[in-house]
C-alpha cells in the first residue's frame, strides 16, 4: 500500500487515480505524517459496503431472535428526532 502526503496527493491526483483504477493500488493519504484518509478501488469500497451490510443483517437477525425491540416512539425520543 502506497503512502502519500496530502500536498503530493493533490498534485498527483490524476496519476494516482489511474494507479488506483487500473492497477488496483490502495493509497493512504497522510497529513502531518499521520494517516488522514485512504483511497481504494471501487471494487474494494463495494466489498466493504457489502461486508458491513452483512454484519448489520446478522446483528438485526440476532436482535429479532432475542425479541430485542425498542418502540419507534421511544427510539425517536432517545435520538432527538
Amino acid at each position: 500500500m502506497q503512502t502519500v502526503a496530502v500536498s503530493d496527493f493533490r498534485q498527483s491526483l490524476a496519476d494516482l487515480g489511474n494507479k488506483i483504477r487500473y492497477a488496483g493500488d490502495r493509497i493512504i493519504v497522510e497529513r502531518n505524517h499521520k494517516p488522514f484518509f485512504a483511497v481504494v478501488p471501487c471494487d474494494d469500497a463495494e466489498f466493504l459496503q457489502a461486508l458491513e451490510d452483512s454484519i448489520d443483517l446478522k446483528a438485526a437477525k440476532e436482535a429479532l431472535k432475542r425479541n430485542d425491540f425498542v418502540a419507534w416512539e421511544k427510539a425517536k425520543k432517545e435520538l432527538g428526532l
